[in-house]
């Protein structure tokens, strides 16, 4: 089983990273590609390309023109520790155990942007740069486009190793969006979906949602699940599989 999750804009490059081992990403010299791109805009086109605000141009501005490779622990953070979003915040990775991170490095692949696809341990440097972004590199309209099919390809590569071919989308639509779903070499894909009880109506939060995908992550790593049907057994914070509401391939988890 292969969990595939978005990537925070929140970052967290402050604090020491927990863990001392390290991978890199496998699509770097793409990445280089896009920077290139980036480092030649002006804080205006940045601004615009991104509809951010001043303060977070001129933060993502330095960032780009500092970004450059070889990545080392000195200029570079793991994945799995410098996203700090909600997603993230349900997972709490700094907490997690050698053996869970080990499990994590098998069975979760970050969607990004700029990188493509993370391992839990591959460094990252600092960037903002969001699936859906409008960005023309090498010919290609956007960020889809650029990637095309190299996403599907790793996660099919990833597939081959694990036991089950069933990949759990926790990611949000715009970054599996980037997933060529009539390429993808899986026996089955399974969406948990998360909702609260409002009244007599089972309704989705986006905050909660975003945080019990983190938590279902936690869960599955903790537990190092391998069969997705304990998957169904994920009672965090409330949650419990709701049978009536669900289907073969969209899991509902209600509280």
């Amino acid at each position: 089983m292969l969990i595939i999750l978005s990537p925070a804009k929140n970052l967290d490059f402050k604090r020491q990273s927990p863990v001392t081992e390290y991978t890199q990403p496998e699509f770097l010299k793409e990445s280089e590609k896009l920077v290139r791109k980036l480092k030649t805009l002006s804080k205006r086109d940045l601004s615009e390309l991104m509809h951010i605000n001043e303060r977070l141009t001129n933060l993502n501005y330095e960032r780009f023109k500092e970004w450059g490779t070889p990545f080392t622990p000195e200029n570079a953070r793991q994945a799995l520790m410098a996203f700090n979003g909600d997603v993230y915040t349900g997972l709490q990775a700094e907490s997690l155990s050698a053996d869970e991170l080990h499990f994590a490095q098998d069975h979760v692949r970050i969607l990004s942007g700029l990188y493509g696809v993370l391992r839990p341990l591959d460094l990252i440097q600092p960037y903002r740069l969001e699936m859906g972004t409008k960005l023309s590199v090498q010919g290609k309209d956007d960020l889809y486009d650029f990637w095309g099919n190299r996403i599907t390809t790793s996660l099919n590569e990833t597939l081959e190793t694990q036991s089950s071919k069933v990949l759990i989308n926790l990611a949000s639509q715009e970054y599996f969006k980037s997933v060529n779903t009539k390429k993808l070499d899986a026996e089955k894909i399974i969406t948990p979906v998360f909702k609260e009880l409002r009244g007599d109506t089972y309704r989705m939060f986006f905050v909660y949602v975003k945080q019990a995908r983190g938590m279902m992550t936690r869960f599955i790593l903790h537990n190092q699940l391998e069969d997705t049907e304990e998957i169904k057994g994920f009672d965090m914070d409330g949650y419990f599989y709701n049978e009536n509401l669900s289907t073969d391939t969209e899991w509902v988890f209600t509280r």
